[in-house]
């Protein structure tokens, strides 16, 4: 039996090549969101609302991405991006909810992709249903305790998996998209421009877009994530914006030419993963048997890179005492097993829960959305609030640089703030009732210090949560918001 180890006695920290860093935030990206894009965007908007929401969405991203590339420069000592910047620059408790919301998104996320996997099968074997049956949430709680196995033998070895499936995946999504131009027919497309009757004004269609948006891209922070076992520091920054820029092309053009081969209220109705009926209604049952293995690899691939990146943060906040120290035990293999351990654990809970639920996929689509969306804004306000320092930055004149990270945090932040308001206050409430109860974690973590349990200015965050929990569970149980 391999015996655990604190951080500081790990012998060897693994190091990633900037490639392979490149394939994990893209891996990352690349899930079961594209597979979902069709139908999601279909329900929401046709294609002027797509393109205006694909146009909000990759500036919104990308100056999300500038983000982590500047502060991976300028504040090489913080690991574990979007945890450490939410707590350089705004305290303790702020960088633990930052830590767990991120944590706890990626777990509702990987619950997403067993559902999508057991959804695809169910097609041809009806006892998986749309992955909420009972030998479905067999089957997914294998496959999760299988991965768990697997990554417990090493960062490097997953990550050289990881990296192998992320070439694998994007290739039928490729193929996907030739395929949707060479079939696209020119009348449906255009009936399509301006969306259906059931939909709102257009303010309202981009608006229904984004938390969608914001799950496809959950990723882009994946080299932050992973600062810690970067060969050369600057290799962070440029892994983030290369993987970033070839994802959103992806993206964006799946949504894109779906508009041209179904009306848009036929894709609104297809059995996800959407992007395998539209393929089928162009070239026939061989389309969907491709896109549905496609999707499988994808989404296996995915998983993968997100359980190592919510372990890793929950490892290097432990590490840094804002987590129990038993999280911050890793084995001989540099993998934090403790971490990896709750994050199955959450995972399975959430999958069983599932099991119960009518919508589990969108909601727990949305839900992953919106937990992130406090660690995005935290890391967004803390560019923002160091952008005109000199600290970190190369040699230059006076206010080089200064404009540019002005611009980029600002533009970062105010897209995160509406990206809240976009959610709605369902969301918002919901995510309250996961945040709140997680204060018995920094709790412990404090005394095992010895240490005062919170600070004034963090008694008033703590009461904030507490009563946005309590008005989330007021709200669900008078019917006000819904599962």
């Amino acid at each position: 039996m391999i015996e655990a180890k604190t951080a500081v006695e790990t012998p060897h920290t693994a190091k990633l090549t900037f490639w392979t860093m490149t394939s994990m935030v893209v891996g990352s990206m690349v899930g079961a969101g594209v597979f979902s894009l069709p139908r999601r965007f279909a329900q929401e908007t046709g294609v002027a609302g797509a393109l205006i929401a694909w146009a909000v969405a990759g500036v919104g991203m990308l100056m999300l991405a500038f983000v982590f590339q500047t502060l991976a420069v300028r504040k090489p000592g913080l690991d574990a991006g979007v945890y450490a910047y939410a707590k350089a620059g705004f305290g303790e408790y702020l960088g633990f909810f930052s830590a767990f919301g991120y944590w706890a998104s990626a777990c509702v996320g990987n619950v997403t992709y067993w559902v999508l996997i057991m959804s695809t099968i169910g097609a041809v074997a009806p006892a998986l249903g749309e992955g909420d049956t009972a030998l479905a949430g067999a089957l997914s709680s294998i496959g999760l305790w299988a991965f768990f196995l697997l990554i417990r033998r090493g960062v490097k070895e997953a990550a050289a998996i990881n990296r192998i499936v992320t070439i694998a995946k994007v290739v039928p999504i490729l193929v996907f998209v030739i395929l949707a131009l060479f079939y696209l027919k020119p009348h449906v497309f255009a009936e399509n421009f301006a969306g259906a009757d059931y939909a709102g004004s257009l303010f309202q269609q981009v608006r229904g877009t984004m938390l969608a948006t914001v799950f496809v891209f959950l990723g882009v922070e994946g080299a932050s994530v992973y600062s810690r076992h970067a060969k050369r520091r600057e290799d962070v920054g440029r892994a983030t914006v290369l993987g970033f820029l070839a994802v959103f092309a992806v993206f964006a053009s799946v949504t894109i030419v779906s508009y041209g081969l179904l009306p848009m209220s036929e894709i609104a109705e297809l059995r996800q993963p959407s992007m395998a009926g539209v393929l089928e209604s162009a070239v026939g049952t061989w389309g969907k048997v491709f896109v549905s293995a496609g999707l499988i690899v994808s989404v296996l691939g995915a998983y993968l890179a997100w359980t190592l990146m919510a372990a890793e943060v929950l490892f290097v906040a432990a590490r840094d005492k804002d987590m129990p120290r038993f999280l911050s035990r890793s084995n001989e293999a540099d993998v934090p097993v403790a971490a990896l351990v709750m994050t199955t654990a959450l995972s399975q809970i959430v999958l069983v829960v599932t099991l119960f639920s009518d919508d589990a996929f969108n909601f727990a689509l949305d839900l992953t959305s919106a937990l992130t969306l406090i660690p995005f804004l935290l890391a967004a306000a803390y560019a923002l609030k160091i952008a005109p320092g000199r600290e970190g930055r190369p040699a230059g004149p006076e206010g080089s640089g200064v404009t540019r990270d002005v611009v980029v945090g600002g533009l970062a932040t105010v897209y995160t703030v509406f990206l809240l308001y976009a959610a709605g206050l369902k969301y918002v409430l919901v995510s309250f009732i996961v945040y709140a109860p997680a204060t018995v974690l920094f709790v412990m973590a404090r005394r095992e210090q010895g240490r005062r349990l919170f600070s004034p200015l963090e008694l008033v965050v703590l009461a904030v949560s507490v009563v946005g929990a309590a008005l989330g569970v007021v709200a669900l149980a008078r019917g006000w918001i819904s599962l």
